[in-house]
């Protein structure tokens, strides 16, 4: 058995890095979003926060299991951005289905909310899922 020191700087190279990728997702997703989540939370809205912290749930899944498979630094940040991409079309897809997701979750309705983050966990759990290594 490795003593921590010997894994100790893999450790905190994995956790930075998935650190920064999660901080990444957070401002591309936010972004993304037809509505202000940060604002919306600094303003006590539910809704945004259950639905922007599930999609980030959804998000840290795959990203979890990459960070357990992923051989190089490079395998984790590509299939980083592959999950990336998967919780965006989530979003993009459930608006189909909920036109008006936005400004439900601005108002603060939380059925629209639970139904986005619902959606954001399964995928990210099928993510992690189909990821081949």
């Amino acid at each position: 058995m490795p003593s921590i020191l010997t894994v100790l700087p893999g450790f905190l190279l994995d956790f930075v890095l998935a650190t920064a990728l999660v901080a990444l997702y957070l401002a591309i997703y936010t972004f993304a979003t037809a509505h202000n989540e940060f604002a919306l939370i600094r303003r006590n809205i539910p809704s945004a926060a259950l639905a922007l912290g599930l999609s980030m749930v959804g998000f840290a899944i795959p990203l979890s299991s990459a960070m357990v498979f992923a051989v190089t630094v490079l395998d984790l940040v590509v299939w980083g951005g592959v999950a990336l991409v998967v919780q965006i079309a989530v979003y993009f897809l459930v608006r189909l289905v909920l036109p008006d997701l936005s400004p439900r979750i601005a108002k603060g309705e939380i059925a629209p909310a639970l139904f986005l983050g619902a959606a954001s966990v399964s995928a990210g759990l099928i993510n992690a899922s189909a990821m081949r290594f």
